[in-house]
């Protein structure tokens, strides 16, 4: 034991420090323009479809890229990649800052999408190569604290910069942060990549990459366009059609990019149900209540952010403290993931049912973040742990892109549920603005806040029978991985 510390990099904390920086740059931007939309539309001229392709093609092409991003990461070095998504995500963010049309905005945010699909998986690939099993969860759960905090900021941070400084201002503020960022994992972070290996899985990278794209614009494509729209019935089946050329591929080359292999292990098959379930409550949840925040309670979108922010601050106080990483080392993976899945799906329940004052919602938002403090960094390790270390970039690669799909399915499965019933309570309603917009007293306007008040504690309801089912399913794979294979750890 005494030498195993020996041989532990004296710089792993401040490397650490330097990767959770750019993690927390990468998942910003997926969240910072929610309050922007009106801003962007009016000084660039931009129709709904132009800032609907402006706020997603950033998650678009990062979610199409992150499994081919993994991979290259073993390959060609995990600190490569480092440095190389911190430079494009720097550059497009410059360019993303200039832009002067619509058209150059879409561009640059996908050049940060890019950027950010490498750093999504580089960081996490080092985070495994830097730390030993001992300091692991410490370090998981720092990056996943960043992480939370990172998708709950973007909000509240959009909001105080377009308060001081032009719109571009949005973009540029990345730009120092990521010389710094390439300065410093220059001097910290060591190389690391895995030993070996064939050439490169070309088509392999390009069937994940269009076919996981084709399934990520259907599915947030579904709720502006409806679902029976040619944006969901084209690109849905041609990207499943392309995922599974890409499973049957991956299965007959001699050196695949994923193995089919790590989805018969039921620990890898457990973390992986985990990851999806804790992504889709959380993001749909979220989105459903910063709406109730504003269209119910009237709060303007900095406030309805701001509002929002217990979640994540919670998370981060109980990761930074070291509370869960003791905990998940007293529990063992498993039964962390249960309780903290549980916990979570009950702060869902108690926001659902919040009403008056802010405490009750506080309340939900407190045993939302204290059950992701917990579940997220087992969840993590899980999915890396069930993954040999040479392949460190292939395990982040599936852990973000399977985080990035069940955001999106979140966003959607959610929303739609809280559609179908505002539908069936309020038949004329085609919306919530739009019935807002309609109703000629208030006695009408008091019926459609009613209506969509009951149909979001619908979908926030479902959200938490999909996580609380999701976590003991993961948590009952995994246990019995455990008893089946002492070597994982404790069950």
């Amino acid at each position: 034991m005494e030498s195993a510390r020996e041989d532990r990099l004296p710089g792993r904390w401040p490397a650490l420090a330097v990767i959770c920086l750019a993690q927390l740059v990468v998942v910003l931007d997926n969240t910072v323009l929610n309050v922007a939309v009106p801003t962007l539309g009016r000084e660039l001229g931009a129709d709904t479809a132009g800032i609907q392709w402006i706020v997603n093609a950033y998650s678009l092409v990062q979610a199409g890229l992150v499994l081919a991003a993994g991979a290259a990461a073993d390959r060609y070095g995990r600190r490569r990649l480092l440095l190389t998504g911190l430079a494009l995500f720097g550059l497009g963010s410059l360019a993303a800052g200039l832009s002067t049309t619509t058209g150059q905005l879409i561009a640059a945010r996908a050049g940060m999408g890019v950027g950010g699909a490498l750093l999504m998986t580089s960081t996490l690939a080092v985070v495994m190569q830097l730390f030993d099993a001992e300091e692991r969860t410490r370090a998981i759960a720092a990056w996943s604290a960043v992480s939370a905090l990172g998708f709950a900021a973007g909000p509240p941070v959009g909001g105080l910069l377009l308060a001081h400084f032009a719109w571009g201002a949005l973009f540029l503020v990345n730009v120092p942060v990521v010389l710094l960022g390439l300065a410093a994992a220059r001097l910290l972070v060591p190389e690391s990549r895995a030993p070996g290996g064939g050439p490169p899985d070309l088509p392999g990278a390009l069937l994940s990459t269009a076919g996981t794209t084709a399934v990520v614009y259907a599915v947030v494509s579904g709720p502006e366009h409806g679902w029976a729209s040619a944006h969901v019935l084209l690109p849905a089946p041609a990207g499943l059609l392309l995922l599974a050329a890409f499973a049957h591929w991956e299965r007959r080359t001699a050196h695949p990019m994923l193995d089919p292999a790590f989805f018969r292990d039921r620990r890898f098959t457990g973390a992986v149900t985990g990851v999806v379930l804790i992504t889709f409550g959380s993001a749909g949840v979220l989105f459903l209540l910063t709406q109730q925040l504003q269209f119910v309670r009237g709060y303007p979108p900095l406030e309805a952010g701001l509002r929002t922010a217990p979640f994540a601050l919670t998370v981060v106080a109980l990761n930074f403290t070291g509370l869960t990483a003791r905990l998940i080392a007293r529990l063992g993976t498993p039964r962390s993931i249960a309780l903290g899945m549980t916990v979570l799906a009950a702060g869902f329940c108690t926001a659902a049912f919040a009403a008056g004052g802010y405490g009750p919602l506080l309340a939900g938002l407190v045993l939302m973040g204290a059950g992701c403090a917990v579940a997220n960094p087992a969840v993590v390790e899980a999915v890396v742990g069930a993954i040999p270390p040479d392949r460190a970039g292939a395990g982040a690669g599936i852990d973000g892109a399977m985080a990035e799909a069940g955001s999106s399915l979140g966003v959607a499965a959610l929303g739609a549920v809280m559609n179908a019933r505002l539908t069936a309570v309020l038949p004329a309603a085609a919306s919530v603005p739009a019935a807002l917009a309609a109703a000629r007293t208030e006695a009408d306007r008091a019926a459609v806040l009613d209506a969509f008040t009951e149909a979001s504690r619908t979908a926030q309801l479902v959200g938490a029978a999909a996580v609380l089912a999701g976590g003991l399913v993961a948590a009952l794979l995994l246990a019995h991985a455990a008893r089946t294979s002492p070597g994982h750890g404790p069950a």
